[in-house]
């Protein structure tokens, strides 16, 4: 895989900012954070109200990440999560792809003024979840929070084949996201609790048709997350943590490359 084109980059920081976003793809549509891009202001309040950073921390503490591996947090919208896995793991070298550049700029702004980098890097990279921004077997972790209901069947499979080809042997997969309607038993452990709105999925420069927040979260239902992710290659796919937020449960699914 090429490397996207360098952006703005902020050495002193370890902050970088690049664009992987193809002219062929500029109106492709994505979901914006909290449904709308004219709510985005709001998202980070929203998310502290919520308490969503909750669900980054149980994220971060179920992958377990070892100090220096290298981290790809998949819709990392304004790097919430990205952020949680750097206060745990300060040297992990993170990458953050989002459709949403508005949200990427934002995210970098918060890691400047919290110094990421001293020890850790973080790259935030605007682009697709079925092009992921890393060679083959460049990276040890994979995360998800809440995302794979936002999108149809078809991307959700080219981005599990996307995970194998992108984790190292041995390398992990974290997926949290939304259990269906009418499906809230399961197996595993318990974790903390949180929910935010994503803006996961796939957007255009400057151009988007706005997608139902949860129309795909059917495809979650029995087991749903764990056959895609077994049919694409990896292994051990199971639940590993399970909360409620809201009257919202969601789940925590976790799969390793053989």
């Amino acid at each position: 895989m090429t490397r996207p084109p360098q952006g703005p980059d902020d050495a002193a920081h370890g902050v970088r900012l690049f664009d992987d976003v193809r002219p062929d793809e500029t109106d492709r549509a994505y979901l914006p954070g909290m449904s709308s891009a004219w709510k985005m202001p709001w998202y980070d309040v929203q998310s502290w109200w919520r308490r969503a950073g909750r669900l980054h921390r149980r994220t971060v503490e179920l992958a377990g990440i070892a100090p220096g591996q290298r981290v790809l947090d998949v819709g990392c919208g304004t790097g919430n999560l990205s952020l949680a896995v750097l206060r745990a793991v300060p040297d992990a070298a993170v990458t953050g792809l989002d459709p949403d550049g508005a949200a990427l700029r934002r995210a970098a702004r918060k890691a400047r003024r919290r110094r990421v980098g001293r020890r850790g890097s973080l790259t935030l990279v605007r682009g697709f979840a079925d092009r992921l921004p890393a060679p083959d077997a460049g990276v040890d972790h994979v995360l998800s929070s809440p995302a794979l209901h936002h999108v149809p069947m078809d991307e959700k499979r080219r981005f599990a084949a996307e995970l194998v080809r992108v984790l190292r042997p041995g390398g992990t997969a974290t997926v949290a996201d939304l259990d269906a309607p009418g499906h809230g038993g399961g197996h595993g452990g318990h974790g903390s609790h949180g929910h935010e709105q994503h803006g996961h999925g796939h957007g255009g420069r400057g151009h988007h048709r706005e997608i139902g927040a949860n129309q795909h979260r059917d495809d979650n239902a029995d087991g749903g997350i764990q056959r895609l992710l077994t049919d694409a290659g990896l292994v051990d796919a199971r639940e590993v943590g399970r909360a409620t937020f809201m009257d919202t449960p969601v789940m925590w699914v976790q799969a390793r490359r053989p």
